[in-house]
Protein backbone atom coordinates (compact mmCIF):
# COMPACT_ATOMS: atom_id res chain seq x y z
CA UNK A 1 0.00 0.00 0.00
CA UNK A 2 1.15 3.56 -0.68
CA UNK A 3 2.02 5.29 2.59
CA UNK A 4 4.08 8.23 1.31
CA UNK A 5 2.62 10.02 -1.70
CA UNK A 6 5.28 12.72 -2.09
CA UNK A 7 7.02 12.52 -5.47
CA UNK A 8 4.73 9.69 -6.60
CA UNK A 9 2.76 9.92 -9.86
CA UNK A 10 -1.02 9.83 -10.14
CA UNK A 11 -3.01 9.36 -13.38
CA UNK A 12 -6.54 10.70 -13.01
CA UNK A 13 -9.21 10.43 -15.71
CA UNK A 14 -12.22 12.70 -15.43
CA UNK A 15 -9.86 15.14 -13.71
CA UNK A 16 -11.69 18.29 -14.81
CA UNK A 17 -14.52 17.94 -12.29
CA UNK A 18 -15.98 15.88 -9.46
CA UNK A 19 -13.95 13.13 -7.82
CA UNK A 20 -11.10 13.39 -10.30
CA UNK A 21 -10.58 17.09 -9.64
CA UNK A 22 -10.81 16.66 -5.86
CA UNK A 23 -8.33 13.76 -5.92
CA UNK A 24 -5.98 15.93 -7.98
CA UNK A 25 -6.23 18.65 -5.32
CA UNK A 26 -5.31 16.16 -2.60
CA UNK A 27 -2.48 14.81 -4.75
CA UNK A 28 -1.11 18.33 -5.26
CA UNK A 29 -1.16 18.97 -1.52
CA UNK A 30 0.71 15.70 -0.97
CA UNK A 31 3.41 16.63 -3.49
CA UNK A 32 2.45 14.17 -6.23
CA UNK A 33 3.14 14.41 -9.95
CA UNK A 34 -0.26 14.67 -11.64
CA UNK A 35 -1.43 13.37 -15.00
CA UNK A 36 -4.77 15.09 -15.59
CA UNK A 37 -7.05 13.57 -18.22
CA UNK A 38 -10.42 14.88 -19.37
CA UNK A 39 -12.45 15.17 -22.55
CA UNK A 40 -13.57 18.75 -21.76
CA UNK A 41 -10.73 21.11 -22.69
CA UNK A 42 -11.79 24.17 -20.68
CA UNK A 43 -12.25 22.18 -17.47
CA UNK A 44 -8.93 20.42 -18.06
CA UNK A 45 -7.08 23.71 -18.62
CA UNK A 46 -8.56 25.18 -15.45
CA UNK A 47 -7.61 22.11 -13.39
CA UNK A 48 -4.07 22.05 -14.80
CA UNK A 49 -3.54 25.72 -14.00
CA UNK A 50 -4.79 25.22 -10.45
CA UNK A 51 -2.52 22.24 -9.79
CA UNK A 52 0.53 23.95 -11.30
CA UNK A 53 -0.14 26.99 -9.12
CA UNK A 54 -0.17 24.59 -6.14
CA UNK A 55 3.33 23.47 -7.11
CA UNK A 56 2.57 20.13 -8.76
CA UNK A 57 4.33 18.77 -11.82
CA UNK A 58 1.45 18.39 -14.29
CA UNK A 59 0.91 16.53 -17.55
CA UNK A 60 -2.52 17.44 -18.95
CA UNK A 61 -4.08 15.56 -21.84
CA UNK A 62 -7.45 15.88 -23.57
CA UNK A 63 -8.43 12.27 -24.11
CA UNK A 64 -11.58 10.33 -24.96
CA UNK A 65 -11.04 7.38 -22.61
CA UNK A 66 -13.21 5.13 -24.79
CA UNK A 67 -10.72 5.51 -27.65
CA UNK A 68 -7.99 2.84 -27.57
CA UNK A 69 -5.54 4.86 -29.67
CA UNK A 70 -5.89 8.00 -27.56
CA UNK A 71 -5.42 6.00 -24.35
CA UNK A 72 -2.36 4.23 -25.77
CA UNK A 73 -0.84 7.61 -26.65
CA UNK A 74 -1.60 8.81 -23.12
CA UNK A 75 0.12 5.79 -21.56
CA UNK A 76 3.19 6.38 -23.71
CA UNK A 77 3.28 10.06 -22.70
CA UNK A 78 2.97 9.18 -19.02
CA UNK A 79 5.82 6.67 -19.21
CA UNK A 80 8.05 9.12 -21.09
CA UNK A 81 7.40 11.98 -18.65
CA UNK A 82 7.15 10.31 -15.24
CA UNK A 83 7.76 6.58 -15.70
CA UNK A 84 5.29 4.07 -14.26
CA UNK A 85 2.52 5.73 -12.23
CA UNK A 86 1.91 4.77 -8.62
CA UNK A 87 -1.79 5.67 -8.50
CA UNK A 88 -4.20 5.21 -11.40
CA UNK A 89 -7.74 6.55 -10.93
CA UNK A 90 -9.96 5.26 -13.73
CA UNK A 91 -12.67 7.71 -12.86
CA UNK A 92 -14.12 9.24 -16.05
CA UNK A 93 -17.81 8.44 -16.33
CA UNK A 94 -21.08 9.59 -17.84
CA UNK A 95 -24.65 9.19 -16.69
CA UNK A 96 -27.69 8.24 -18.73
CA UNK A 97 -31.22 7.27 -17.81
CA UNK A 98 -34.43 6.05 -19.39
CA UNK A 99 -36.24 2.75 -19.83
CA UNK A 100 -33.70 0.16 -20.85
CA UNK A 101 -35.27 -0.60 -24.25
CA UNK A 102 -35.47 3.08 -25.19
CA UNK A 103 -31.72 3.64 -25.29
CA UNK A 104 -30.38 3.93 -28.82
CA UNK A 105 -27.32 2.06 -30.08
CA UNK A 106 -25.43 5.34 -29.84
CA UNK A 107 -26.54 5.73 -26.21
CA UNK A 108 -25.17 2.28 -25.41
CA UNK A 109 -21.94 2.88 -27.28
CA UNK A 110 -21.36 6.21 -25.54
CA UNK A 111 -22.08 5.09 -21.97
CA UNK A 112 -20.36 1.70 -22.23
CA UNK A 113 -17.51 3.33 -24.15
CA UNK A 114 -16.69 5.80 -21.38
CA UNK A 115 -17.79 3.89 -18.28
CA UNK A 116 -16.54 0.42 -19.22
CA UNK A 117 -14.01 0.70 -22.03
CA UNK A 118 -12.41 3.70 -20.33
CA UNK A 119 -11.69 1.53 -17.29
CA UNK A 120 -10.65 -1.42 -19.47
CA UNK A 121 -8.10 0.75 -21.28
CA UNK A 122 -6.78 2.18 -18.03
CA UNK A 123 -6.34 -1.30 -16.56
CA UNK A 124 -4.83 -2.94 -19.65
CA UNK A 125 -2.35 -0.13 -20.31
CA UNK A 126 -1.17 0.90 -16.85
CA UNK A 127 -1.21 -2.41 -14.95
CA UNK A 128 1.65 -3.95 -17.01
CA UNK A 129 3.63 -0.73 -16.55
CA UNK A 130 3.11 -0.89 -12.78
CA UNK A 131 3.99 -4.59 -12.60
CA UNK A 132 7.19 -3.94 -14.54
CA UNK A 133 8.13 -1.20 -12.07
CA UNK A 134 7.37 -3.51 -9.15
CA UNK A 135 9.59 -6.25 -10.60
CA UNK A 136 12.49 -3.81 -10.88
CA UNK A 137 12.03 -2.13 -7.49
CA UNK A 138 11.05 -4.06 -4.33
CA UNK A 139 10.09 -0.74 -2.75
CA UNK A 140 7.61 0.23 -5.48
CA UNK A 141 3.93 0.29 -4.48
CA UNK A 142 1.05 0.93 -6.86
CA UNK A 143 -2.71 1.22 -6.56
CA UNK A 144 -5.52 1.26 -9.13
CA UNK A 145 -8.91 2.70 -8.20
CA UNK A 146 -11.88 2.26 -10.56
CA UNK A 147 -14.98 4.40 -10.14
CA UNK A 148 -18.17 2.35 -10.23
CA UNK A 149 -21.31 3.35 -8.31
CA UNK A 150 -23.87 1.99 -5.89
CA UNK A 151 -25.68 1.38 -9.20
CA UNK A 152 -23.02 -1.28 -9.75
CA UNK A 153 -24.39 -3.15 -6.73
CA UNK A 154 -28.10 -2.39 -7.19
CA UNK A 155 -30.51 -2.21 -10.13
CA UNK A 156 -32.55 0.99 -9.80
CA UNK A 157 -35.20 1.26 -12.53
CA UNK A 158 -35.19 3.73 -15.41
CA UNK A 159 -31.37 3.87 -15.48
CA UNK A 160 -30.52 0.45 -16.88
CA UNK A 161 -27.76 1.50 -19.27
CA UNK A 162 -25.88 3.14 -16.39
CA UNK A 163 -26.47 0.14 -14.11
CA UNK A 164 -25.07 -2.24 -16.71
CA UNK A 165 -21.92 -0.17 -17.11
CA UNK A 166 -21.29 0.13 -13.39
CA UNK A 167 -21.96 -3.57 -12.68
CA UNK A 168 -19.27 -4.27 -15.28
CA UNK A 169 -16.82 -1.98 -13.47
CA UNK A 170 -17.46 -3.70 -10.13
CA UNK A 171 -16.89 -7.13 -11.70
CA UNK A 172 -13.78 -5.95 -13.53
CA UNK A 173 -12.38 -4.41 -10.36
CA UNK A 174 -13.03 -7.46 -8.19
CA UNK A 175 -11.36 -9.65 -10.79
CA UNK A 176 -8.44 -7.23 -11.08
CA UNK A 177 -8.00 -7.44 -7.31
CA UNK A 178 -7.90 -11.23 -7.45
CA UNK A 179 -5.63 -11.35 -10.48
CA UNK A 180 -3.14 -8.95 -8.91
CA UNK A 181 -3.06 -11.09 -5.76
CA UNK A 182 -1.89 -13.99 -7.92
CA UNK A 183 1.16 -12.21 -9.29
CA UNK A 184 2.28 -9.45 -6.90
CA UNK A 185 2.14 -8.01 -3.40
CA UNK A 186 3.10 -4.53 -4.63
CA UNK A 187 0.16 -3.44 -6.79
CA UNK A 188 -3.31 -3.20 -5.30
CA UNK A 189 -6.83 -2.34 -6.45
CA UNK A 190 -9.99 -0.72 -5.14
CA UNK A 191 -13.46 0.08 -6.44
CA UNK A 192 -15.27 3.32 -5.58
CA UNK A 193 -19.05 2.96 -5.27
CA UNK A 194 -20.49 6.40 -4.54
CA UNK A 195 -24.18 7.09 -4.08
CA UNK A 196 -25.68 10.50 -4.88
CA UNK A 197 -22.85 13.05 -4.69
CA UNK A 198 -22.83 16.45 -6.46
CA UNK A 199 -20.11 15.96 -9.09
CA UNK A 200 -21.54 17.13 -12.41
CA UNK A 201 -22.19 13.59 -13.69
CA UNK A 202 -25.90 14.33 -13.97
CA UNK A 203 -24.92 16.90 -16.62
CA UNK A 204 -22.88 14.39 -18.64
CA UNK A 205 -24.86 15.25 -21.77
CA UNK A 206 -22.63 18.34 -22.10
CA UNK A 207 -19.96 15.98 -23.42
CA UNK A 208 -22.11 13.78 -25.65
CA UNK A 209 -20.37 13.05 -28.96
CA UNK A 210 -21.31 15.35 -31.83
CA UNK A 211 -23.04 12.55 -33.73
CA UNK A 212 -25.62 12.22 -30.94
CA UNK A 213 -26.69 15.86 -30.96
CA UNK A 214 -29.62 15.16 -33.28
CA UNK A 215 -31.09 12.44 -31.04
CA UNK A 216 -34.05 13.73 -29.06
CA UNK A 217 -34.34 12.25 -25.57
CA UNK A 218 -37.35 10.03 -24.91
CA UNK A 219 -39.89 10.88 -22.22
CA UNK A 220 -38.41 8.27 -19.87
CA UNK A 221 -34.95 9.72 -20.42
CA UNK A 222 -36.18 13.22 -19.60
CA UNK A 223 -37.88 11.90 -16.45
CA UNK A 224 -34.70 10.05 -15.52
CA UNK A 225 -32.63 13.19 -16.08
CA UNK A 226 -34.91 15.25 -13.82
CA UNK A 227 -34.81 12.63 -11.05
CA UNK A 228 -31.03 12.35 -11.32
CA UNK A 229 -30.59 16.13 -11.18
CA UNK A 230 -32.71 16.28 -8.03
CA UNK A 231 -31.04 13.33 -6.28
CA UNK A 232 -27.48 14.35 -7.15
CA UNK A 233 -28.09 18.01 -6.40
CA UNK A 234 -29.46 17.22 -2.94
CA UNK A 235 -26.50 15.04 -1.97
CA UNK A 236 -25.03 15.94 1.44
CA UNK A 237 -21.66 14.20 0.96
CA UNK A 238 -19.25 16.30 -1.11
CA UNK A 239 -16.90 15.16 -3.86
CA UNK A 240 -14.01 16.41 -1.71
CA UNK A 241 -15.06 14.10 1.13
CA UNK A 242 -15.24 11.14 -1.26
CA UNK A 243 -11.80 11.97 -2.66
CA UNK A 244 -10.38 11.82 0.86
CA UNK A 245 -12.03 8.40 1.30
CA UNK A 246 -10.17 7.27 -1.84
CA UNK A 247 -6.79 8.30 -0.44
CA UNK A 248 -7.63 6.76 2.94
CA UNK A 249 -8.50 3.49 1.20
CA UNK A 250 -5.21 3.49 -0.72
CA UNK A 251 -3.30 3.92 2.53
CA UNK A 252 -5.26 1.11 4.19
CA UNK A 253 -5.37 -1.25 1.17
CA UNK A 254 -9.17 -1.21 1.39
CA UNK A 255 -10.96 -2.58 -1.67
CA UNK A 256 -14.58 -1.38 -1.39
CA UNK A 257 -14.99 2.39 -0.97
CA UNK A 258 -18.47 3.71 -0.13
CA UNK A 259 -19.68 7.28 0.21
CA UNK A 260 -22.95 6.19 1.84
CA UNK A 261 -22.49 2.97 3.85
CA UNK A 262 -26.13 3.12 4.99
CA UNK A 263 -27.17 2.24 1.43
CA UNK A 264 -25.58 -1.19 1.89
CA UNK A 265 -28.80 -2.41 3.50
CA UNK A 266 -30.31 -2.32 0.01
CA UNK A 267 -27.36 -4.31 -1.34
CA UNK A 268 -27.85 -6.91 1.40
CA UNK A 269 -31.56 -7.17 0.53
CA UNK A 270 -30.73 -7.62 -3.16
CA UNK A 271 -28.21 -10.35 -2.40
CA UNK A 272 -30.74 -12.12 -0.18
CA UNK A 273 -33.22 -12.14 -3.06
CA UNK A 274 -30.57 -13.70 -5.31
CA UNK A 275 -29.55 -16.38 -2.81
CA UNK A 276 -33.14 -17.20 -1.81
CA UNK A 277 -34.39 -17.12 -5.43
CA UNK A 278 -36.90 -14.40 -4.66
CA UNK A 279 -38.09 -11.95 -7.29
CA UNK A 280 -36.20 -8.63 -7.23
CA UNK A 281 -37.23 -6.41 -4.35
CA UNK A 282 -39.23 -3.19 -4.57
CA UNK A 283 -36.57 -0.50 -5.10
CA UNK A 284 -38.91 2.09 -3.57
CA UNK A 285 -39.74 0.21 -0.36
CA UNK A 286 -38.18 2.94 1.80
CA UNK A 287 -39.46 5.85 -0.33
CA UNK A 288 -42.75 4.64 -1.85
CA UNK A 289 -43.78 8.14 -2.90
CA UNK A 290 -40.91 8.22 -5.40
CA UNK A 291 -42.11 4.98 -6.98
CA UNK A 292 -45.68 6.24 -7.16
CA UNK A 293 -44.55 9.43 -8.87
CA UNK A 294 -42.28 7.63 -11.35
CA UNK A 295 -44.94 5.08 -12.34
CA UNK A 296 -47.51 7.83 -12.79
CA UNK A 297 -45.16 9.85 -14.96
CA UNK A 298 -44.19 6.89 -17.14
CA UNK A 299 -47.75 5.61 -17.55
CA UNK A 300 -49.27 8.96 -18.36
CA UNK A 301 -50.49 9.53 -21.90
CA UNK A 302 -47.87 11.18 -24.07
CA UNK A 303 -49.95 14.32 -24.33
CA UNK A 304 -50.61 14.53 -20.59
Amino acid sequence: MISDFKGKTAVLTGAGSGFGLECARIGARLGMNLVLVDVQQDALDKAAAEMQAAGAQVLARKVDVSDAGQMEALAADVKARFGAPHFVFNNAGVGSGGLVWENSVKDWEWVLGVNVWGVVHGVRLFTPMMLEAAAKDPGYQGHIVNTASMAGLLTPPNMGIYNVSKHAVVSLSETLYQDLKLVTDQVHASVLCPYFVPTGISQSHRNRPEGMASEKPTRSQLIGQAMSDKAVGSGKITAAQVAQLVFDAIGADQFYIYSHPKALGNVRDRMNCIVEQKNPMDPFAERPEIGVGLRAALRADTGA
